[in-house]
């Protein structure tokens, strides 16, 4: 996203610890509480194909696996 003025030359991370410290006390729970569900949301799509990732490798790491792709 991009930003207009003073905020070309900061990076996302920046603007929005910048609009953190500007954020009203009562509403630092509620942002807490989306960047956790963030995360969770992240973990969740990641946690089933690093599973699969570890089950097929004993198949897919080999030396005849690697032969079979070398032409492609």
């Amino acid at each position: 996203m991009s930003y207009r003025g003073i905020e070309d030359d900061m990076s996302t991370r920046e603007v929005i610890a910048r609009e953190l410290k500007r954020l009203p006390e009562q509403d630092l729970d509620k942002l807490l509480a989306f960047l956790r569900s963030l995360k969770e949301a992240h973990a969740e799509t990641a946690g089933p194909t690093l599973a699969a990732e570890s089950v097929f490798a004993k198949d897919w790491l080999t030396p005849e696996e690697d032969e079979a792709w070398a032409n492609l």
